[in-house]
């Protein structure tokens, strides 16, 4: 059979502003990519339809061997539903994504939580032991055990963002002091704005007035990369890992979480002595899909058998 008409693996990142999709072959390489709005205050059916829409327009007349989702959410991996969201999702929570993507598609399809399929997507060869953090408008997390992803039996492993001790601040969830009241983008513009009595427009904003010589700006980033690095710290000691892996949108500015990543590394370094190595992801928006795309072989693979 021609290559042009072998079945390919889809990967499909669904998050709350857009839905994007990766076309890839058996080989890994990527075909087609795409993305369109999500409809999400409009429900989960809307948002099956968009994924399932934009599917078929970059597959063509191929068949699909396989689908996998990054979602945002706590997911039941066993079923593909949704068990819990935001409030920027309309009807997400109990909607059944996998089995409805599926009968659109006309393929199996695998649910990932979508910060766990980041961390898929973007660790490498050798890397079996690895934590992964989101800084996005909140903070997320996920966790590579023995190569493999530890879900949790409630599908909630990896909640690092909602750790508490980093501050005495309210969180978004009603509890006190988690790392995401000061390394979200959310916070990093609220901290901000405490802190000078001026309004940002987000953490870019943030960023541009610490670029530009804001010492508060500056001191804003370190704070957040401080607590960010005592966190690394802390699931290192406990779980015995050496790598982190940090993306997100809050992550673009590198420069100005490191400073504070480095002086909670300086102080509280993991206390077996092992390095840790925290870095910046490197696949950008299509890490999500890329570890969509690993479940979805990891998922024809086990059809096999």
């Amino acid at each position: 059979m021609p290559a042009d008409v072998d079945p390919v693996f889809v990967g499909i990142d669904i998050g709350g502003t857009k839905i994007a999709v990766l076309v890839c072959d058996d080989q890994r390489r990527i075909h087609q990519r795409g993305e369109v709005p999500a409809p999400a205050a409009e429900g989960g059916a809307a948002m099956a339809d968009a994924a399932a829409s934009l599917v078929r327009t970059l597959v063509g007349g191929r068949s699909i061997r396989a689908a996998g989702v990054g979602a945002a959410g706590v997911i039941d991996h066993d079923t593909g539903t949704i068990r819990a969201a935001s409030s920027t999702f309309t009807d997400w929570v109990g909607f059944p994504l996998a089995e409805e993507l599926s009968q659109r598609l006309e393929c199996p399809v695998v649910v990932e939580n979508d910060v766990n399929a980041f961390l898929l997507g973007e660790s490498d060869v050798g890397e079996t032991d690895v934590l992964g953090v989101m800084l996005g408008t909140g903070v997320g997390g996920a966790l590579l055990i023995d190569g493999g992803l530890r879900r949790g039996p409630h599908g909630a492993a990896g909640e690092i963002g909602h750790t508490p001790g980093y501050s005495d601040l309210l969180c978004t969830c009603g509890q006190v002091g988690h790392l995401e009241t000061l390394a979200s983008g959310t916070s990093i513009a609220l901290r901000y704005a405490e802190r000078t009595g001026q309004a940002a427009d987000g953490a870019r904003d943030v960023a541009a007035r610490a670029d530009a010589g804001d010492t508060d700006a500056r001191a804003v980033f370190r704070d957040a990369g401080h607590a960010l690095g005592l966190a690394c710290a802390s699931a290192a000691t406990l779980l015995d890992i050496s790598h982190a892996i940090v993306g997100g949108g809050v992550a673009h500015v590198w420069h100005l979480l490191q400073p504070g990543i480095d002086d909670a590394l300086g102080t509280d370094a993991p206390i077996t002595g092992i390095p840790l190595h925290i870095r910046p992801a490197t696949r950008g928006a299509d890490a999500v899909a890329l570890g969509a795309i690993e479940s979805a072989r990891s998922l024809a693979l086990a059809s096999v058998f």
